[in-house]
């Protein structure tokens, strides 16, 4: 995207690095861009919070609050961008499904998609955990889905840390066909899992109140 006051480009940055000037999102940025980041899977969240903070203060709103209309509504849209590029870069699981959703991949898209990298055998079995929850809803048998919660949360750790290895091994060469593919299957499992949780969560919240 060129920068609108000295036509340079700004490399998906929210300023421009030849003008400083507040810059408008480039279509083509990632998440990773906003702060400089290559598009891996491993972050230094610590790095991470100090520069959200930094880039929070230079482009908060009253800043810019009597700015051109231009630069007020970008402003506006890197703020947002800021904030949405933090929440999904510090989150373990959320950067991962972002990160394989670059290589082709958008698994939180809609269940169609999801399913495509699903094994009828894992498919058949989440269908068995969701009858097993919810006979423990009828019977208002909260011990009974919080032990099964205990046992889908170990697998759904276990899923994402096989995600996570397969998105470290990236490198851009063929294998990563193999890799992403990988990697999808592990974060499927991680999202239906997910949706379990939720689910105990919620009738623990129901009983309880």
């Amino acid at each position: 995207m060129k920068c609108w006051n000295c036509d340079k480009d700004t490399a998906g940055r929210p300023f421009c690095p030849a003008c400083g000037k507040l810059a408008p999102r480039s279509p083509g940025a990632t998440l990773f861009d906003m702060f400089e980041l290559a598009p891996t899977y491993d972050v230094d969240v610590p790095m991470l919070e100090r520069q959200f903070r930094d880039l929070s203060l230079q482009l908060h709103p009253d800043r810019f609050a009597r700015a051109d209309p231009k630069e007020r509504r970008l402003s506006l849209e890197q703020t947002t961008a800021l904030n949405e590029a933090y929440k999904t870069l510090k989150d373990p699981a959320r950067r991962a499904f972002y990160l394989l959703k670059l290589h082709g991949v958008d698994l939180e898209r809609d269940d169609a998609t999801a399913r495509k990298h699903m094994s009828q055998e894992f498919l058949e079995e989440v269908l068995e955990l969701r009858e097993e929850l919810e006979l423990a809803v009828k019977a208002r048998d909260l011990t009974r889905a919080q032990a099964m919660a205990v046992d889908v949360t170990v697998r759904q750790r276990e899923a994402q840390a096989e995600a996570a290895d397969a998105l470290r091994a990236l490198k851009n060469t063929p294998e990563d066909d193999a890799l992403v593919k990988k990697a999808s299957h592990a974060l499927g499992r991680v999202r239906y899992f997910t949706r379990f949780l939720d689910e105990v969560e919620a009738f623990e919240e129901e009983v309880s109140a």
